[in-house]
């Protein structure tokens, strides 16, 4: 077979083209990649070579009032490991238990968090101290995947003291990563658990920054320093509170180690939040870094419930101190005067129906008008006067008061006090049957007892509104512009009505003993049923809510102890911590124009 001249040249001329052909692709190609998408490439390259080590921002620094520091940040180290693999985690983990003590329970949580996000070094120490720091670092080239570096720690300063109020931070569980991943959080960062840290999370958190390290095909650190310009962490601002630390600890200090409860003191026309404590304490420094588990156990094992906030969480009956509120709510109904008496005198106690109902004094008061019967904390009195009012208008006059309703404290986790809603008829009767309460309830009510249990820092609000002008303030921790709410309507004589009562009661009442001199202190004790006894005799809360000076109130305090006895008790610490407030206190931190 033969081929045509011209055959040949034609096949020529198209081999000739093909070649140009590719050639020009294969010019386009390189001239794409080396020129048009070198920088991709290059980040491509940088990405599978570089790692990045998170930075953590310092947390905003908490201060009091006065510039007192509440929370702050030291300097401290974290180790961490790179690992390509997880089963390579876990062998890195089981040499590194031989340098240095790590048990499998930790081995797992670093693992857990390698999986939450294998691209990020997965944290093993999250607070090492210095020794353990310098003991990595003599076998560092046995671990080549290990990055230890300086990360600000949280601190507080005074501790327990503290504790009530500011909470503590912690690594972010599954949890809040699922929940919070929106907002940038990832696993192995810190958080706000409990308190100030937890409620002003997104204020005192920060921006995290990154540092770059260079790892080779096997996430093994080949160098540390310059592989990219680090991305600088931004540290948070600082959280001012209205917290008094000076008078914070005084309250501390006089809890101490033996009594159980809480206090609260407000300044009653803004609501600041001078000092919350609940006892017994923690200390949060002992949560950073993670918690020893011996410490938790015994936190979790202690019958005195130390990680539950008193102040906030704990629900008690109110007793005799709840006995202003039964006498607002007959004064605004207009069905009695602050100097009535009542029908039946006191001897002791009364008979409703049935049942008698005793007074805490068994040699009785005789006949008393209200502001007397305020002054005697006369059991007697204010059954009848509950009866007056009624159980409709005791309830709805209740929750009017906030009696149902928590107080709106900025710290998580406050609970709702326990008390009737409206209708009282049909709470009650789906309580307990159609048949099965009477109209007695009401006594039990007047008198801070029966279906009414209330929080600490809510009582402290209920006496702002006694001090002022019927308005509620709502306590706030961090500065902020006061808020009030009128919550209940009474005249001017009123008023000075009940505070001339209150005053009576420090004066020449039950707590006559906790005279302050040189400052007229009204409030009122309250001896409330626990349900709890020992050696049959039962176990009593014991109560004082009272605000100084009677005239032109500057604070409100609130105390309760658990299983404390007589309400006596509680007004001496209370009087012991507003003598310590309005006495040591410039009178320029004592303005009520609010931050």
């Amino acid at each position: 077979m033969s081929f045509h001249p011209n055959d040949v040249q034609r096949r020529g001329r198209v081999a000739s083209g093909l070649l140009a052909a590719t050639f020009l692709f294969l010019l386009g190609s390189f001239f794409r990649t080396q020129i048009l998408q070198h920088a991709q490439y290059v980040l491509q390259s940088e990405e599978n070579r570089l790692r990045e080590v998170p930075l953590a921002a310092p947390r905003g620094v908490i201060y009091d009032r006065r510039g007192a520091i509440i929370a702050e940040n030291v300097p401290g180290y974290t180790v961490s490991l790179l690992s390509p693999r997880e089963d390579s985690l876990r062998a890195a983990l089981k040499r590194l238990g031989g340098t240095v003590p790590i048990n499998d329970a930790e081995s797992d949580a670093v693992v857990r968090r390698y999986r939450r996000n294998p691209n990020r070094p997965a944290v093993i120490f999250a607070d090492a101290s210095f020794d353990l720091v310098s003991q990595l670092e003599e076998h560092r080239i046995e671990f080549p995947g290990l990055i230890i570096q300086a990360t600000p720690k949280r601190y507080y300063p005074d501790g327990a003291a503290v504790a009530s109020l500011v909470g503590y931070t912690g690594e972010i569980n599954e949890g809040e990563l699922v929940s919070l991943a929106a907002q940038g959080y990832k696993a192995g960062q810190q958080i706000g658990k409990a308190g100030i840290e937890k409620q002003y999370e997104k204020r005192l958190r920060g921006r995290e920054g990154v540092r770059f390290v260079e790892v080779d095909a096997r996430n093994r650190v080949v160098k540390e320093a310059g592989a990219r310009q680090d991305i600088s962490p931004d540290p948070a601002q600082p959280l001012y509170t209205n917290i008094d630390l000076d008078l914070q600890k005084f309250v501390v200090g006089i809890f101490g180690d033996s009594l159980e409860g809480a206090a609260v003191a407000l300044e009653p026309r803004t609501g600041e939040v001078l000092a919350l404590h609940s006892a017994p304490s923690f200390d949060p420094n002992r949560f950073i870094g993670g918690i020893p588990l011996d410490y938790w156990r015994s936190l979790m094992d202690d019958p005195r419930r130390p990680l539950a906030n008193k102040a906030i969480q704990g629900r008690y009956p109110p007793g005799s101190t709840w006995k202003l509120a039964t006498a607002v709510i007959g004064l605004q109904e207009g069905l009695v005067k602050l100097d009535d008496h009542m029908p039946v005198p006191c001897t002791g106690g009364m008979q409703y129906g049935n049942r008698y109902f005793k007074c805490y004094d068994k040699r009785g008061h005789g006949s008393l008008s209200l502001s007397e019967a305020i002054e005697k904390s006369c059991d007697v009195y204010f059954y009848q006067l509950g009866t007056k009012i009624g159980i409709m208008k005791l309830v709805a006059g209740g929750i009017a008061l906030g009696g149902r309703e928590r107080s709106g404290i900025d710290l998580p986790a406050e609970m709702r006090p326990i008390f009737p809603t409206a209708p009282a008829t049909e709470y009650f009767n789906r309580r307990y049957g159609v048949r099965g309460w009477s109209s007695a309830v009401s006594l039990n009510l007047a008198i801070g007892q029966g279906e009414n249990s209330q929080t600490v820092v809510n009582m402290a609000r209920f006496y702002t509104a006694l001090a002022t002008d019927g308005s509620a303030a709502r306590p706030q921790v961090v500065r902020a512009p006061p808020d009030r709410e009128r919550i209940f309507q009474l005249d001017s004589v009123q008023m000075a009505g009940l505070r001339a009562a209150l005053a009576g009661v420090v004066s020449r009442g039950t707590a006559a003993a906790s005279r302050i001199q040189g400052i007229v202190l009204a409030g009122k004790t309250g001896t409330a049923q626990s349900g709890r006894f020992k050696g049959g005799a039962e176990l009593n809360h014991a109560w004082f809510v009272g605000f100084a000076p009677a005239d032109d109130p500057k604070i409100v305090v609130a105390v309760m102890l658990e299983f404390g006895g007589h309400g006596t008790r509680a007004a001496h610490i209370a009087a012991k911590i507003i003598e310590h407030y309005l006495k040591a206190t410039p009178q320029q931190f004592l303005s009520t124009d609010g931050p």
